[in-house]
Order: structure tokens, then C-alpha cells, then sequence
């Protein structure tokens, strides 16, 4: 019966060829039903439909021959198909399922053919059997080399965009001429990767009595360098004015600053780029630097390439980062120390919000030496809890290099304290930020160096947490009457930049109205008084200030900082809060789903007390979601807390260390949505983690 079923499979094979076009047909029907997103691109449709040719001839001959169907090479069509959809940066899976779909149908189509050819019954059987298990090799063999050629794509494109960064970095900025600057940006964009870029500056940031203004609607730019791999002709030249009309996507990406990715329409820049309608796909790069647009690059891409994808706006990305430091390097010679000082205003945080745990005050003083601007700065992160954060560090160095550095510090502080990482743990990442930027600028171990001092206060247990790399302690005031608590071993890791050396947590319990002076030691460093000398006398002014932190922070600078001091002063002052226990609500509940009913009954009744039945509903959702996730997934003992601040918190901890996460609930499926209600329906929530277990939190708005 082998036999005769290979002899049916060959006839069939030789009835179906001549309407091969046909089956064709009805496979590109079956794809363009079910999978209509791979009909978006038209190049990519009309490679489908020689494709599926590609495959159906294939499988017909492998039938029509006897051949192995797994030692049968896929169609060159196929595996071109598959390159093109890495070029794109399109699913693979989505190409795959085409496969599958494509060949399931032409497995039906000869299925269907093959009572007509017999009425032998078991002959068909055989023959479906047979035509199922090459149906199945082929595809299998098929899906493999497709499966090839597309992460072979791939990686031949990741090596290329490596490449090209590599270079970028190599030649971008190899001179502080501008104009030159601009043009080996232009060079390096059109080197397999753009048809054309164009490099803008804002007039305004080529002249060099001040920083640019913010851009805007309707500014003038000058064409500083421009440069297309085919002739093509632009309006404005090279060195002339213009602008782009308003409201077209090369303004709004320049007045916002966002970089933008877009298939351009002919009315967005006709009246200032003669040729924009010849390039179809563009990259919109705001020239950025320390803060600063200074103008805009595009990157184009005629109809005969691949549009741009995410990948390559990233790319473009980085690369016009880097020619914006070295375009701003070029003009910055004769206003570095007003650049840098502006930059170091604009990351430090201009307004501190309104803590419920302090009450806070902040300076920061320039330093009066040539050797320009520091890296000093300072922050305020709210936590969850009611909990706040107090930072305050120092990047060794001056200038611009120092304060972008500061920048990026700051940034990495706050995204670490988002994930409420302990202070040891926070300052173990940033030593790991920083030795990154190291390696990344070609220093050495401890070239790039910087200190912190990173505290978390609690006014829920009035304990606060702090770790030291490297960077003074605060320096603590407690109110008249009380014995406030106090660090008798400090403990101060290495500066940030070593690498391999730990951090230690050190608690205090504060009272009420105790004061923490946070400062750099520009505060206390002096050419007439030492160290030890400028800490008593920081101590003796907390001590007889009854003032709030603004006053305090005055009385420091006017004891303490001279007119012109040789170093930067960056100085934080709090005045530590109690939250009222009244204000806080625990319950320990059993590992028993049947606690979550008391732990809503618990949550109205508080509520209740609070005044808070505006709340009622969403809190009670909350913490039946929150309770019901710590006793199905975590470990006990849980916890319920309410804490009544200027928000309303509901945290559910547990001695569990899964975190949650959002995912997205399928039709039929029994869970998955209670997180995705809790995102919803509260303002924030999260998981912060500690030595215990984990603590999921969520945060409601107080009613008006």
C-alpha cells in the first residue's frame, strides 16, 4: 500500500500542477483572511505572492518526485522574505504563522483533490497519511532555514548599526569647528543608513553671548551641512536661512524637543525643502545638549529603501547625540562657566514638592574659582509609605563634564529610589552606574569618581536609613527636651567609582522636629578653618535655631559660606514630622482566603472613621486585590496597612519575594486582572522590597 500511495501522491502531484496558479490564489486568499497585517507593505505583499508560488512548485515536485521533503532546500523566494522582514524589524512570528497557514491550506486543497482521482477508500487514507507526514517535514524544514536567514539578517544588521555607532563616535566631533562637526555627522548618516540628512542650527545657538532660547514656532535656522547619496536638490543651501512652516513635523519635533519618526506628507516642508516629497520615510533628531536644543537633523530615506524603523530612530539617536556634545564643545569656548551654570540650575530641582514626613529647604551656591562649575546637587524623592528620600552628592571635577555627569547621577538615583531599593543596595548601583560612565569615556578604575549620601526618612516609625559613599554625614539637631537618637560609628563607604567595596545602612530613630543638614564639603571647607571646625560650628547653628528650614538654610550660608567660595555648596535642610498614629492602620491577617471579607470590612470601618467614604469603593477593590494576591502567591505572616497622609496608601505586605506584575488577562482566563484594576483605579502603585519579604503598595488621591 507504501507503494501505492506514493504512486497516488506523484498523479496527484501532476493533476494539480497545471492549476497551480490557481491554488496560488486560494492560499493568498486564505493569508490575506487571516493575517491581513502582512499585506501593509506592498513590497513585502507582491514578495508573498512569489513566495507562495515559490512553495507550492517545491512541495509539488518533492510529491511529484519521491524526494526527501526534509533534505528539500526552501525557495529562494522564502528565505528572501524572511530577510526582509528582519530588515523591517517585523515579527518573526507573524512570517512563520504564514508559513503554517499557507501550507495548511495547500494540504487541503490536495486532500480535497484526491476522491476525485479514486473511490478507493483506503488508497486516499494512505495517501493523506503520506501527504501529512511530507507535509510536515517540508514545513519543519522550511520553518528552519527561514528561521535562519532571518536571525542571520538580523545580526548582520546589529553588527552594521554597531559599526556605523562605533564609527560615529570615531569621527564625529574630531575637530571643534562646527561646521565640520556638522558635515562628518552628515557623512556618517549617509554611510548605509540615510539617502540624505540635513544638519539645522537655530540662529540663535550660534551666537555666542548666551544660551539659546527655548525654540519655538517659526524660528529662523541656518543650513549648516546637508548631503544626499543620489544628486538631489534642496531649497534651502547650504549656509542660508530658513524656517520650517508651523505646525509641520520638522517644527513641532523641533519646538517639543521629542525625536519623531514619520512618513513625511509633501505640504510638511515644501515651502522650505523642495525636495521633501522625495523622501517618503524620516527621522526627526532635535540637536540636544546638556539641556539645550540647538537645532534639528534629519535623517531621509528614499522610495527605493526600507522605511526606518525603531531600531534605527535609536540609532539615530545615538548618533546625533554624540555631534551634538562635540557641535556645543565648538561654541562653548567663549561661555563655558554661564553654559555649565545654567545646566547645573536646570537639573537641580527647581521647587521641592510638599512632603507630609519633612518640611525642606535647599541652596545651592556656584563656586567663585575659574576652574567653573561643579557637580554638586541635591534631591527630594517621595517614596511610598509616606517615607521621603534625601540626597545630596558630589561629582569630583568641574565644568560641563562634571555637571552632565551630576545629571545622569541624579537620574539614576531617582530610578533606582522608584524601585525602593534600601540605601545600601542604591548605592551599590549607582557604584555600578559609575563605573559604567567610566568604561563608556575611556577612564581608567577611579577616574571618574563622585560621592553620595542617600537617607530614607520614615515618619510612620521615625527611624531614618541612611548609607555613605564616600560623602559626609548629615549633621543632626534635636529638639529642646528630647534624646534624639544619633550615629555613633559612621558609617561612610568608598566614593562611588571603585567598584567591588560594600555599603553599609545605618538607623536612627529622630524626634519630632529633629533637623538633618544634608550639605557638600564646600560648606565646611575653608583656607581658614579645617573640616572639624566647619562641622561644630553647622552643629551650633542647628542647635539654636528655632527657625524654619528656609532660615536655617540662610543662617548656614551667612555663618558658614564666604562670598566667594573655592568649591561648589549644595545644602539640603529638613525638619523631620511624625505622621499621628491615628493616621496609620494595621491588621495581620491568616494566610486564608477567607481574611480577605475581613480585610474590606477592616478598610470600610477605618475609612469610615477617616471621613474617607468617598474612597470606600476603590480601597476596598485595592485591598481585596492586594490581600488576595499576598495570600495566594506570597508567604505569611501578611499585613493590611492604611496610612491617611496626603494621600491615601493601602500597602499588603508579606514574607514572600515574587513581585507582581501587569500582564494582560486573555478572554477566558479566571485571573490576571486585579493588578491591571489596581493600576487603574489608583494613582500609583508598586513593590518594594526588603530583608522580610515584599510590600505591594497603592495610592489614592485625597478627595478635594
Amino acid at each position: 500500500m507504501g507503494t501505492d500511495a506514493e504512486q497516488f501522491l506523484r498523479r496527484l502531484a501532476r493533476e494539480l500542477r497545471p492549476r497551480t496558479d490557481q491554488s496560488v490564489d486560494v492560499l493568498l486568499t486564505r493569508l490575506r483572511q487571516e493575517l491581513p497585517e502582512l499585506w501593509e507593505h506592498e513590497d513585502l505583499s507582491a514578495m508573498a505572492v512569489t513566495e507562495t508560488a515559490g512553495h507550492v512548485t517545491a512541495f509539488l515536485d518533492v510529491l511529484e518526485h519521491g524526494t526527501d521533503a526534509s533534505e528539500t532546500p526552501t525557495p529562494p523566494e522564502a528565505l528572501e522574505l524572511a530577510r526582509a522582514f528582519a530588515r523591517r524589524g517585523l515579527s518573526l512570528s507573524t512570517l512563520l504563522r504564514a508559513y503554517r497557514i499557507g501550507h495548511l491550506a495547500l494540504l487541503q486543497q490536495l486532500q480535497a483533490e484526491a476522491p476525485r482521482l479514486t473511490d478507493d477508500a483506503e488508497l486516499v487514507n494512505a495517501a493523506a497519511i503520506r501527504l501529512t507526514r511530507e507535509g510536515f517535514a517540508y514545513v519543519d524544514r522550511g520553518s528552519e532555514q527561514v528561521v535562519g536567514a532571518y536571525q542571520e539578517e538580523r545580526d548582520r544588521r546589529l553588527r552594521r548599526r554597531l559599526a556605523l555607532a562605533a564609527e560615529a563616535s570615531r569621527r564625529i566631533g574630531s575637530t571643534l569647528d562646527l561646521t565640520r562637526t556638522a558635515e562628518e555627522l552628515a557623512e556618517v548618516g549617509t554611510e548605509d543608513f540615510a539617502d540624505a540628512v540635513t544638519v539645522d542650527l537655530l540662529e540663535s545657538a550660534l551666537h555666542e553671548d548666551g544660551p539659546p532660547p527655548h525654540p519655538g514656532t517659526g524660528l529662523p535656522l541656518r543650513r549648516i551641512a546637508q548631503l544626499a547619496v543620489r544628486g538631489t536638490s534642496f531649497a534651502a543651501p547650504t549656509g542660508g536661512v530658513h524656517h520650517f512652516p508651523p505646525r509641520s513635523a520638522p517644527d513641532r519635533a523641533l519646538a517639543t524637543g521629542t525625536p519623531a519618526r514619520h512618513t513625511a506628507e509633501a505640504r510638511d516642508g515644501r515651502a522650505a525643502e523642495g525636495a521633501d516629497d522625495v523622501f517618503p520615510s524620516v527621522l526627526l533628531l532635535p540637536l540636544q545638549a546638556r539641556g539645550t536644543v540647538l537645532g534639528l537633523v534629519r535623517f531621509l530615506r528614499g522610495p527605493g529603501t526600507a522605511p526606518f524603523d525603531d531600531d534605527d530612530l535609536h540609532l539615530a539617536q545615538e548618533i546625533t547625540a554624540r555631534a551634538a556634545v562635540s557641535i556645543d564643545n565648538a561654541r562653548r569656548y567663549t561661555h563655558e562657566r554661564l553654559t555649565a551654570l545654567t545646566l547645573q540650575r536646570s537639573l537641580l530641582p527647581r521647587h521641592t514638592a510638599e512632603q507630609s514626613a519633612v518640611y525642606v529647604a535647599s541652596r545651592y551656591l556656584p563656586s567663585g574659582s575659574r576652574a567653573g562649575v561643579g557637580g554638586d546637587w541635591y534631591d527630594v524623592i517621595p517614596l511610598s509609605g509616606a517615607r521621603v528620600a534625601l540626597v545630596v552628592g558630589d561629582v569630583v571635577g568641574h565644568g560641563l563634564h562634571a555637571a552632565a555627569t551630576m545629571g545622569r547621577l541624579r537620574t539614576a538615583v531617582r530610578a533606582f529610589a522608584d524601585i525602593d531599593l534600601a540605601p545600601d543596595e542604591l548605592l551599590t548601583h549607582l557604584d555600578d552606574v559609575v563605573i559604567r560612565m567610566q568604561r563608556e569615556e575611556g577612564h581608567g578604575l577611579g577616574e571618574l569618581s563622585a560621592t553620595c549620601l542617600y537617607a530614607v526618612y520614615d515618619p510612620v516609625s521615625r527611624v531614618c536609613s541612611l548609607a555613605s559613599a564616600g560623602h559626609v554625614l548629615p549633621i543632626m539637631g534635636h529638639p529642646p527636651g528630647t534624646d534624639g537618637g544619633d550615629l555613633s560609628e559612621p558609617p561612610i563607604g568608598p566614593p562611588l567609582g571603585l567598584g567591588g567595596l560594600p555599603f553599609e545602612t545605618a538607623q536612627v530613630t529622630l524626634a519630632e522636629d529633629s533637623l538633618l543638614a544634608l550639605y557638600t564639603d564646600g560648606l565646611t571647607q575653608s583656607r581658614t578653618r579645617d573640616v572639624d571646625a566647619g562641622r561644630a560650628a553647622l552643629s551650633a547653628v542647628l542647635a539654636e535655631a528655632p527657625e524654619g528650614p528656609e532660615e536655617i538654610c540662610d543662617r548656614l550660608l551667612a555663618t558658614l559660606a564666604p562670598d566667594r567660595p573655592a568649591d561648589d555648596v549644595a545644602l539640603l535642610v529638613a525638619r523631620t514630622r511624625a505622621l499621628d498614629p491615628d493616621h496609620v492602620a494595621t491588621l495581620d491577617l491568616p494566610s486564608d482566603p477567607a481574611a480577605v471579607a475581613g480585610a474590606r470590612a477592616f478598610t470600610t470601618e477605618r475609612l469610615a472613621a477617616w471621613g474617607m467614604e468617598e474612597l470606600a469603593f476603590t480601597t476596598e477593590l485595592a485591598v481585596s486585590e492586594l490581600v488576595t494576591n499576598a495570600i495566594r502567591y506570597g508567604k505569611p505572616p501578611v499585613r493590611l496597612r492604611l496610612i491617611l497622609q496626603s494621600t491615601l496608601t493601602v500597602e499588603v505586605s508579606d514574607a514572600g519575594s515574587t513581585a507582581p506584575h501587569l500582564r494582560r488577562a486573555r478572554t477566558f482566563d479566571e485571573g490576571g486582572r486585579g493588578l491591571l484594576l489596581v493600576a487603574q483605579l489608583t494613582e500609583r502603585w508598586g513593590t518594594r522590597h526588603h530583608r522580610e519579604g515584599k510590600v505591594i503598595w497603592a495610592e489614592q488621591a485625597l478627595p478635594a
